[in-house]
């Protein structure tokens, strides 16, 4: 009966070999794929570690060049003060040039209106001078008469513009007596002091007051001998 069926043929032998060529293409494909994918994943991983070493280097170069540019800053923030004080050191130092320069002028001034005082000065005293030579050369011979006719004698005080006027010959009982006063010829009005003996004040006073209006000291060098005499008597 077996050999009355009929042979049927369901092509497996084809379908298996067809099978077999899928099988082997897929994993072609399967490893292609996956050997594409790694190759993809590797170059991802080296594409991001050369981004990461970028991004590294870059953010290494950003903050050197935060770096520098912080230290510029600083560097100009310095300068800018430095410049400021010179500034200021220079305003300070022409302040005190010109300071100085006022001053040294005014020195100078001075210097000048004290020269010009000293030349007035000196031109005064000089004509002075020879004023007093020329009276003195006329009053020596009057002086040495005076001093005879009245018998008296000057000295020093020890003061400054101060002279003693000493007489003798005014005390009949003694003629070696002594009597004197002290002349003051430091301000332009003279004054008296010191007189022995004592005599009236106001008489001085108007021997004083003539001396000071006429300059005459021979009326009053007489005057004072007459007043000093009555006081003995």
């Amino acid at each position: 009966m077996a050999d009355s069926l009929p042979s049927i043929n369901f092509g497996f032998d084809d379908l298996r070999e067809r099978m077999a060529r899928f099988t082997e293409r897929f994993d072609t494909f399967i490893a292609k794929g996956r050997k594409q994918v790694l190759e993809e994943r590797n170059r991802f991983r080296i594409n991001v570690a050369e981004l990461q070493e970028d991004q590294r280097l870059k953010t290494k170069e950003i903050e050197n060049l935060a770096h520098k540019s912080s230290s510029h800053a600083q560097t100009v923030d310095k300068e800018a003060a430095e410049t400021a004080e010179m500034h200021a050191a220079i305003t300070s130092i022409a302040q005190q040039r010109d300071a100085r320069a006022q001053h040294r002028d005014r020195i100078r001034s001075e210097i000048a209106a004290t020269r010009k005082q000293v030349a007035q000065r000196l031109s005064a005293q000089q004509q002075y001078a020879k004023a007093l030579d020329e009276q003195a050369q006329l009053n020596v011979p009057e002086l040495n008469f005076w001093q005879t006719y009245l018998c008296m004698r000057i000295e020093g005080t020890g003061t400054v513009d101060q002279l003693r006027f000493i007489f003798t010959h005014v005390d009949e009982k003694d003629w070696e007596r002594e009597v004197c006063f002290d002349l003051n010829t430091e301000k332009r009005d003279y004054q008296v002091a010191n007189v022995k003996p004592r005599v009236d004040a106001d008489q001085i006073e108007r021997c004083v007051e003539k001396l000071n209006d006429t300059r005459d000291l021979r009326e009053f060098l007489k005057g004072m001998r007459d007043l000093l005499t009555m006081a003995v008597k």
